[in-house]
């Protein structure tokens, strides 16, 4: 078993984090409170490779491996989560998807743009009542002979008023339920598409997150990926690597807050000498190290699984319930290590507690991977 990253990797690692604490850090208290989608930081990171890391070099893509795209998350993460779901929504839920079940044509007319950064793509799953109930689609895809007719409104979606492509989930027989759920490709200037207000959120606040309408949307039947009633299936193992991605970001999180107040605490002083000193900060300091360090582990070994094309879906599960409950955790420990200073806004933490609790509820909330492991568990399907 070898613990060791590869040179490459170290070397994404390290472009990652320079970016991330050169580039992001500088506005991102202003983003975040103003709800400033970061335009020039994007374009930025389309440049640098991290908006393709996995797509193969022949479509436009980085192609690298799930390890460097977890440690890229990791290190954008720990400064910016706003950023990061960029990247993570671009690659693990558009991306891969295309490229694992589309057709080249597809591939040619919107993998290559997606994979260049230059435009943003969408993964629109989520309705007003199908959020974690994905079978309970309401959008529909009405088969018309040579088009579909999508009509229908989809919920939460990041990159949803800044992308230019759209995967939607949409069901065409709904006798068959989930069997007859579909995946379409829409272009954002079809006829009858409309971007709804962008939400104000608790955390994440620079990210665009939208509701999408669709009214008699036509979609050509090529922009159908996979076949007919291959929907449901494209977006569980879709979604399967996406919980690798929001994993990493949690992981980010955590490890961000940790670093600060691991920093704060040799500098804070308190009863005469730097916090650090007292034990009950060193407890803190070390069941944060000690999680943080698990969650790591256990995302390397999915994305590991993941890169040597094994089953890798028990393990994901395991590493986004996991990983995200640490974040939470994590940073409501910094918060309390700054003491008065981690409540405002200057010492970061109190963002990055904000920005962890997203990472319990998307991609599937912390009760869904619990589903997923425990129905897993049962078939015999082990990590």
């Amino acid at each position: 078993m070898d613990f060791q990253f590869t040179e490459e990797q170290l070397m994404i690692r390290d472009m990652a984090r320079n970016f991330a604490q050169n580039v992001l850090k500088q506005g991102v208290i202003e983003r975040d409170r103003d709800m400033i989608y970061p335009t020039d930081e994007v374009k930025q990171m389309a440049e640098l490779g991290f908006l393709g890391m996995m797509v193969d070099p022949q479509y436009n893509g980085g192609g690298m491996d799930t390890i460097s795209y977890v440690l890229a998350m990791e290190e954008l993460s720990k400064v910016d989560a706003s950023c990061s779901v960029i990247v993570s929504v671009n690659n693990s839920l558009v991306c891969w998807g295309l490229e694992k079940y589309g057709t080249e044509a597809q591939k040619e007319k919107y993998l290559k743009r997606l994979a260049s950064g230059e435009c943003l793509g969408a993964f629109a799953l989520s309705e007003p009542e199908a959020g974690s109930d994905a079978t309970s689609q309401r959008t529909t895809a009405e088969d018309k002979g040579d088009y579909y007719l999508l009509n229908g409104i989809k919920n939460w979606i990041t990159n949803g008023g800044k992308a230019e492509i759209y995967l939607v989930i949409a069901q065409t027989h709904p006798e068959k339920r989930h069997k007859g759920i579909n995946v379409l490709i829409v272009e954002r200037d079809s006829p009858g598409f409309e971007v709804g207000v962008k939400e104000d959120k608790l955390g994440i606040r620079a990210s665009d997150t939208h509701s999408l309408i669709f009214t008699d949307v036509k979609v050509p039947k090529e922009n159908r990926i996979g076949d007919d009633g291959f929907g449901f299936t494209f977006a569980m193992n879709t979604l399967n690597g996406g919980r690798i991605g929001i994993a990493a970001q949690a992981l980010g999180i955590a490890s961000g807050a940790y670093e600060l107040a691991l920093a704060y605490s040799k500098v804070r002083k308190a009863f005469g000498t730097e916090i650090c000193n007292h034990q009950a900060i060193q407890f803190k300091l070390a069941d944060m190290a000690t999680e943080i360090e698990a969650a790591r582990l256990m995302i390397l070994k999915a994305a590991y699984l993941k890169d040597q094309g094994e089953d890798f879906s028990t393990l994901a599960a395991m590493a986004k319930s996991f990983a995200s409950d640490v974040a939470m955790k994590t940073t409501i420990e910094a918060v309390q290590i700054h003491g008065g200073y981690g409540y405002v806004k200057e010492y970061h933490v109190e963002r990055l507690m904000r920005d962890a609790k997203i990472t319990q509820i998307y991609e599937g909330t912390t009760e869904v991977q619990k589903i997923v492991v425990s129905r897993n568990l049962l078939k015999g399907i082990t990590v």
